[in-house]
C-alpha cells in the first residue's frame, strides 16, 4: 500500500518537466541555505543564552547578603538606648 520505487520515479519526473533542471538546483540551494542559516541562529541563540546566565549568576552572587545578619543588625539598633 505504499509508494513505491516506480510511483516516485514518475513523480520526479513529472517536477522535472513542469519545473525544469534549474530551478530544481536553485531550490535545493536555497533550502540548503536556509538549514544552514537556521542552524546558525539556533547555535548563536545558545551561545547568547550561556553568556546570559553566566552574567546573571555573577549579579545574583553579588547581591546576596545574609538575612540572619541583617536581622541582627536592625534588632541590635532597636535595643540600643
Amino acid at each position: 500500500m505504499g509508494i513505491s520505487i516506480w510511483q516516485l520515479l514518475i513523480i520526479l519526473a513529472i517536477v522535472l518537466v513542469l519545473f525544469g533542471a534549474k530551478r530544481l538546483k536553485n531550490l535545493g540551494s536555497d533550502l540548503g541555505s536556509a538549514i544552514k542559516g537556521f542552524k546558525k541562529a539556533v547555535k548563536d541563540e545558545d551561545t547568547t543564552n550561556e553568556e546570559r546566565n553566566k552574567s546573571l549568576e555573577k549579579t545574583t552572587s553579588e547581591n546576596v547578603f545574609d538575612v540572619v545578619a541583617e536581622e541582627k543588625k536592625t534588632e541590635n539598633k532597636k535595643n540600643q538606648p
